[in-house]
């Protein structure tokens, strides 16, 4: 079988939250969703499951992060530059806060940030595929 993550978000607004992340192309499992969350598919290995905050305090007793406090920040990997600013802009239409940390161009990677509704940190970034090793190593995200 190939190793699948499913990566866990508690959300304020579980249909907001849902609506953000369908903008940036995920696309939603009604399998796997109901009234307390959404399964939200990225590629057939990288799915995000947002969980109102009710269902997350099944899984865990540690408190939600507040607002404006980080906890992880995903970075995941685009086919092109233009669709690093692509991204970003449509989060930002459906509810998120692009570049909540300064975008960086290295020339061989390019990369912006972007918060969802619930202010999880994500990395939409480009690497040049021939840039693969030496300098691209020392700064990939």
């Amino acid at each position: 079988m190939t190793q699948m993550i499913f990566v866990n978000l508690p959300v304020a607004d579980l249909p907001c939250a849902r609506a953000f992340y369908e903008a940036l192309g995920f696309t939603h499992n009604p399998a796997f969703s109901n009234e307390e969350g959404a399964c939200m598919v990225l590629s057939e290995t990288i799915h995000v499951m947002i969980l109102t905050h009710a269902k997350w305090r099944t899984f865990t007793t540690r408190p939600i992060c507040p607002p404006g406090s980080s906890e992880v920040s995903l970075a995941i990997t685009c086919g092109e530059k233009a669709e690093v600013t692509r991204l970003v802009e449509a989060g930002a239409a459906a509810g998120g806060a692009a570049d909540v940390n300064p975008p960086e161009d290295h020339g061989f990677m390019y990369q912006r940030t972007i918060a969802d509704p619930d202010g999880h940190i994500w990395e939409p970034f480009w690497m040049d595929p021939s840039a693969v090793g030496g300098a691209a190593e020392e700064t990939a995200p």
